[in-house]
């Protein structure tokens, strides 16, 4: 009984870490942050909670609307946090013996507490908007829409990540989805990866156009302000580099980028917006391409390491890259939005698809036959037919024996020769004996008795006579 009781208490903390673990973190973060610049600015506190409330929606991807203009481009680096956060709290309260009624409410829990904290956030903005006029309310849909899908992102990665295999070995899935799964993130990782070293090497390129941009302010804490906002931004970035890199463009208001063109327009005094090209445009931008071949190879590294049949290696590669580029395009669209009188921001996500798509597929599918994931149908040799077995014909019987087949010659020619060979060395030995034991006198004797028959006839017939008489 006791130890039921300390199962169910430990069940129930694990609920509560995980429902409201990471958005509380989030908040505390957030709240810090707000006051800090309150108190910086030498700022009251009125309209604190609606700022702190905002800014927690806009972690989840939820616009942010202050004097008529949207914020709508927000930081990719908080979502993703938040989005790992879920996935790693879900994952320590799950393991890959929980039963389905444990994951279930474990995934409710993992959705029920932001969607809690998201409806107490909106009525604390609605009752600030009424004390700062310039802040307005977001729409309740997008707001509960945009924290839906975050943490039920995350919450799928921490249960897949236990009960993953499971859930595949009951499904009709094939088995080899899982794979399919692990070479879009290791393409999705390596576009990335790759993209980010670019955005590196690009930033101590222009590290000038760098320092102008640290010039808008004077003091140390508005510089430390723009490290911080171009940190939060850089995935945002990378992103946009990543869209490049697979053919598509990158565009902030008028100003597009891309790897053959480049066209100018005002852009964000951000310091880690430095990072993209001037115009006119150089050659060397069009060896970005070779990021989206480099990413493609990855795909097909992970799918070759399980040779299947033709048809299902290209199927498994083709989800993977589908899958792959979904993401990229899903990233894209979190990191795109309005940004007040630039106009929008993001990236050509149709492009983006496809371009992605591409790389993984063609890439992909060369480095899956050059790697030996195509597992040739071995061919079956086909049995060759036992020799026949010969018909045993039935004869008559000599004297009371079943004479064997006739058409077995060699076999009787064996036995006929191996009997006149016994015969023939018997015949001799016993001629060599007989003439060895004979004396010469016997010999003389049987000479004798050959060569005078006359005389051994009246012999015996005076003999007779004799005889008769008598008798």
């Amino acid at each position: 009984m006791e130890d039921n009781r300390a199962a169910g208490a430990r069940q129930a903390r694990d609920l509560v870490r995980v429902a409201f673990a990471p958005a509380v973190v989030a908040l505390v973060i957030i709240a810090a942050v707000t006051l800090i610049q309150l108190l910086i600015a030498n700022s009251d506190m009125t309209g604190a909670l609606g700022a702190i409330a905002s800014m927690w929606l806009g972690v989840h991807q939820v616009p942010v609307s202050i004097g008529g203009r949207e914020l709508g481009v927000l930081p990719l680096l908080p979502v993703l946090l938040m989005v790992w956060a879920t996935a790693r709290n879900t994952a320590r309260a799950t393991s890959p013996h929980s039963s389905w009624l444990v994951i279930r409410w474990v995934v409710a829990s993992a959705l029920g507490g932001p969607l809690l904290m998201t409806a107490v956030a909106l009525a604390v903005i609605h009752d600030a908007s009424s004390v700062i006029t310039e802040l307005q309310t977001p729409s309740a849909l997008r707001a509960f829409l945009s924290v839906l899908v975050v943490h039920a992102i995350g919450a799928g990665i921490g249960v897949w990540s236990q009960a993953g295999p499971r859930a595949l070995a009951a499904s009709s899935l094939p088995y080899w989805l899982g794979d399919s799964l692990r070479a879009a993130t290791a393409g999705v990782l390596a576009l990335l990866g790759l993209s980010g070293f670019v955005t590196a090497g690009s930033l101590v390129v222009h590290w000038a156009t760098m320092q102008e941009l640290y010039g808008i302010t004077d003091s140390i804490f508005g510089e430390f302000s723009l490290t911080v906002l171009s940190m939060l931004y850089a995935p945002n970035v990378i992103v946009g580099t990543a869209a490049v890199a697979v053919g598509s463009s990158a565009h902030i208001g008028f100003a597009t980028f891309s790897s053959f063109t480049v066209f100018g327009g005002d852009i964000p005094a951000l310091p880690v917006l430095a990072a993209v090209p001037r115009p006119p445009l150089g050659p060397v931008w069009v060896a970005l391409l070779i990021i989206g071949a480099s990413s493609g190879v990855a795909v097909g590294q992970q799918c070759a390491r399980r040779p299947l049949p033709p048809v299902a290696a290209m199927v498994k590669l083709l989800a993977a890259s589908v899958a792959g580029a979904l993401v990229m395009s899903l990233l894209a669209y979190a990191g795109s939005g309005q940004l007040g009188n630039f106009g929008h921001v993001g990236v050509d996500q149709g492009a983006l698809l496809v371009g992605v798509f591409f790389w993984f597929a063609v890439v992909g599918g060369a480095t899956v036959v050059m790697s030996g994931g195509i597992r040739r149908p071995t061919r079956r040799l086909k049995p060759r037919p036992a020799p026949a077995a010969p018909v045993a014909e039935e004869h008559d019987s000599v004297f009371g024996e079943a004479v064997g087949p006739v058409g077995d010659v060699a076999g009787l020619d064996e036995i006929a020769a191996e009997g006149v060979d016994e015969v023939a060395a018997e015949g001799v030995d016993e001629v060599a004996a007989e003439g060895v034991d004979e004396s010469p006198g016997v010999a003389g004797e049987r000479e004798g008795d050959a060569g005078d028959p006359g005389e051994r006839g009246s012999g015996d017939a005076g003999d007779a006579g004799e005889r008769r008489p008598g008798e």
